[in-house]
């Protein structure tokens, strides 16, 4: 049997070892993504709104652009490429969503959008984080 591209793309990923040090900046990375969804579930904040705004995934992002360079080549490159696309995707859609709020019609579905999005946010985060655990890289599209 063949094996599909991106399978091909996630063996060649796992061939290269990340530092034990890159692997700790990416638990720390998901931690703080993390921490910034456990705010939104715990206050009155959104899960979406308070990852996008919070300062802890504002951090997390700039530490996953600091030190991209640094994990190219390894599996964890996969984990950092997910982690920016989570975290620029939960911003298009509160601005999606905002821009809904400001037609009455538009209202419940920018409700809709928020919910949506926020537990696409654990989602991510969850996954990430539990594959991260099992040192296996994220899928990639091909």
């Amino acid at each position: 049997m063949r094996m599909m591209e991106s399978e091909v793309l996630d063996a060649e990923l796992v061939s290269a070892s990340p530092r034990d040090s890159q692997v700790v900046l990416t638990h720390v990375i998901y931690g703080l993504h993390a921490f910034a969804v456990l705010s939104g579930v715990l206050t009155s904040a959104t899960v979406v709104g308070s990852f996008v705004s919070g300062l802890p995934s504002i951090v997390a992002v700039v530490l996953n652009y600091l030190n991209r360079d640094q994990v190219r080549g390894t599996w964890l490159e996969s984990h950092f490429r997910w982690q920016i696309r989570t975290f620029w995707f939960a911003a298009l859609w509160i601005v999606v969503a905002l821009a809904l709020v400001l037609t009455l019609v538009g209202i419940p579905f920018a409700l809709a959008l928020v919910l949506g999005s926020g537990l696409w946010v654990i989602y991510r985060v969850v996954r990430g984080w539990l594959l991260l655990k099992d040192r296996r890289p994220m899928p990639m599209p091909g």
